[in-house]
């Protein structure tokens, strides 16, 4: 995900008593009583909670549900796009796909359709291009809804099948291998499975061992973890002998595989699970904050969701409470 830095801007005109704006304020989507709403970092109800569904904000609108349809808000709660989608995406690159009946199409910000739903599956635009599917096999498209590289492939790997430093994950036959813009192919299918290139390196499977590959197709880090996450911060997640620990880019692990479930360094601390209970390390492999929550998520904005019994809140990166893990909260998501 993009990590937006926002700053704080209130301004108060109290002549006329108008709200504060929003506009750069992060806010993180909370469930009170069944219904989505969104909070600030003081925990204070800025849009109180009225949609059956709702989501981070992106380049500005959030996508809600409400009465089995999509639409989206600004972060002044307005309904900028009214629900009128049978499923919808976020935001990317100034265009989001919705999905009318059984076809997937693309509108801007203003809800106007600009690719006329046609494509039996469809992705987010990322470097200028987005993945689609027509008549079962995979393509890519560009934001005038132009076809850039023609369906052909069975798959397009896990994750969104997006262009990811130049290049996106493709199946022919049974193999994964990677195309560049052009759709020539600069990877030859040859694994068993492959994720996207992330900081230089692409996670790949051979025989039921996952590595890492450059982007010249050259094994840098050879398959013999169990399991294996993408570069986030200079590190990634990996499995050996049923514990999760991470490596560098050279392939040295540099903390050791002792935890029971770890996801990426995101602003420099990783969720980590130990006895059952998640809390955060940093780079050295040093407890940040202790495990002490039944869930947590990664750091956004400074702050993480937690779950203390069967409460959410957010802490700091200091491990302290910044949000009192609330009863009202019945599920919360990150701050964006």
């Amino acid at each position: 995900m993009n990590k937006i830095t926002s700053f704080l801007l209130v301004v108060f005109l109290s002549a006329s008593c108008t709200p504060p704006n929003y506009d750069e304020i992060p806010l993180a989507p909370v469930k009170i009583d069944g219904k989505w709403g969104y909070i600030d970092k003081n925990g204070e109800i800025v849009i109180k909670p009225q949609f059956d569904g709702s989501w981070w904000f992106q380049e500005g609108l959030a996508r809600i549900q409400l009465d089995g349809k999509y639409g989206y808000i600004d972060k002044n709660g307005n309904r900028i796009i009214k629900p009128q989608f049978d499923l919808a995406w976020d935001f990317q690159e100034g265009l989001a796909r919705i999905k009318v009946g059984d076809k997937w199409g693309y509108i801007d910000k203003s809800g106007k359709i600009t690719i006329d739903p046609q494509f039996e599956e469809a992705g987010s635009f990322q470097e200028g291009l987005a993945r689609i599917s027509l008549g079962g096999k995979y393509g890519y498209i560009d934001k005038t809804g132009k076809m850039a590289i023609k369906p052909q492939f069975e798959d397009v790997g896990l994750g969104e099948g997006n262009f990811q430093e130049g290049l996106a994950t493709i199946k022919l036959g049974d193999k994964y291998g990677f195309i560049d813009k052009n759709g020539n192919i600069v990877i030859t299918p040859q694994f068993d499975w492959a994720w996207d290139f992330k900081e230089g390196l692409a996670t790949i499977e051979l025989g039921g061992k996952y590595g890492y590959i450059n982007k010249n197709g050259e094994i840098v880090i050879k398959p013999q973890f169990e399991e294996a996450l993408w570069f986030q911060e200079g590190l990634a997640t990996i499995k050996l002998g049923g514990k999760y620990g991470y490596i560098d880019k050279n392939g040295k692990i540099v903390i050791n595989p002792q935890f029971e479930d770890a996801l990426w360094f995101q602003e420099g601390l990783a969720m980590i699970k130990l006895g059952g209970k998640r809390g955060f390390i940093d780079k050295n492999g040093k407890i940040a904050i202790k495990p002490q929550f039944e869930e947590a998520e990664a750091f956004k904005e400074g702050l993480a969701v937690i779950m203390l019994g069967n409460n959410f809140g957010f802490i700091d990166k200091n491990g302290n409470i910044a949000i009192n893990p609330n009863p009202k909260f019945e599920s919360a998501g990150g701050f964006n």
